[in-house]
């Protein structure tokens, strides 16, 4: 990640130790599929705030699993990233191509990017809290899992 691509709000080492964890949590996680990584990372009591994700470690490695079977080649970037010590905010862009079964859907072949909203709360060296926002719709739209509306 490039200077550019983060602006923390205060540049004490908390702030850029949180970010640090939370670019972890996604490299790691998310784009290698490290299951150890979200043990590592992730509070066992964490709490979830994003629809579908169920509480805890064992929520977040069963929405990264769901998500590394629908996409085997899921891949998340930071594109912007603010802190303030121990909140995280990042606007992060999302790709991958359908390859198994998502929303309902059996895979399609197509191929997809969006962007999603997530902020965390790091406690302690783990992240303890998660909301995410994902455009799910622009998901299923590019996948043609549902119209795509009037531009």
């Amino acid at each position: 990640m490039t200077a550019s691509q983060v602006s923390a709000v205060e540049t004490a080492p908390a702030a850029e130790a949180t970010i640090a964890i939370f670019r972890q949590a996604i490299e790691r996680g998310w784009n290698q599929g490290d299951m150890a990584a979200i043990d590592e990372l992730f509070a066992a009591d964490h709490v979830e705030h994003q629809v579908g994700i169920e509480p805890g470690r064992e929520g977040v490695k069963g929405s990264i699993r769901y998500l590394r079977t629908a996409f085997p080649d899921l891949h998340l970037t930071l594109e912007a990233t603010v802190a303030d010590g121990a909140r995280v905010w990042t606007r992060i862009s999302a790709t991958g191509t359908h390859q198994g079964p998502f929303m309902g859907a059996p895979a399609t072949g197509r191929s997809f990017r969006i962007d999603v909203i997530d902020i965390v709360r790091v406690v302690d060296g783990r992240i303890v809290e998660h909301w995410g926002v994902a455009d799910r719709l622009s998901i299923a739209q590019q996948l043609g899992v549902v119209p795509a509306g009037p531009r």
